[in-house]
């Protein structure tokens, strides 16, 4: 799997690069995993600019301006959390795209509410705004694996959507073999798209 992120984090930085754009992350379960994955790059100084771990709720509201109301409300995994953590990480670092990531590895679930393996990854860009989830069936491990890839692949499809994609001719067919293969991977998985904002706000 580490080989796989790495393969789905340089897609990501090649666009970036390309288009003389920045990233940055803001974590929650994950502890830093995302952040991890993308610097692990070499070179990735060029387009990679700020993270935050903000494990606490205390930390989401001070460090990313997330509304203490919506925490109340939807609780720390939700939809609404993970959209507010991509968009204060994103405006905080003046990047071009923020991927916020909220969810429950395990063992256990601190909300009775939410499933063991239930991520929300947020995308904050100067072109998309939204949040999306799955829930996944493995262990603390092996979950915060998918949320992260999961989190890489979703970024990926915004900016291919939204931004201009200068892809080279000579791209490698047999990585799109790879990123396909990640991507259908787990087909115990539940995809729900649950927010999602085209315009900027």
């Amino acid at each position: 799997m580490g080989d796989d992120l790495i393969t789905l984090a340089s897609r990501l930085e090649r666009r970036l690069l390309k288009a003389k754009a920045t990233v940055s992350a803001a974590e929650s379960c994950t502890g830093g995993l995302l952040t991890s994955t993308l610097t692990d790059i070499s070179g990735s100084s060029a387009c990679f600019n700020q993270s935050w771990i903000t494990y606490s709720n205390e930390s989401k509201v001070i460090e990313l301006n997330v509304n203490p109301n919506t925490l109340a409300e939807h609780g720390a995994v939700s939809a609404e959390v993970a959209l507010q953590m991509a968009l204060g990480a994103r405006k905080k670092s003046n990047s071009e795209i923020a991927i916020s990531i909220t969810g429950i590895a395990g063992p256990k679930s601190d909300d009775t509410r939410k499933k063991v393996g239930e991520v929300y990854i947020g995308i904050s860009s100067t072109m998309y705004e939204g949040a999306s989830s799955k829930i996944f069936s493995g262990d603390r491990k092996q979950n915060k694996l998918n949320f992260v890839t999961l989190a890489l692949r979703k970024a990926i499809e915004i900016w291919d959507k939204y931004h201009i994609v200068k892809k080279d001719e000579e791209e490698n067919i047999e990585e799109e073999e790879k990123i396909n293969e990640i991507i259908d991977k787990d087909t115990s998985e539940k995809d729900e798209s649950v927010i999602e904002d085209d315009e900027e706000s």
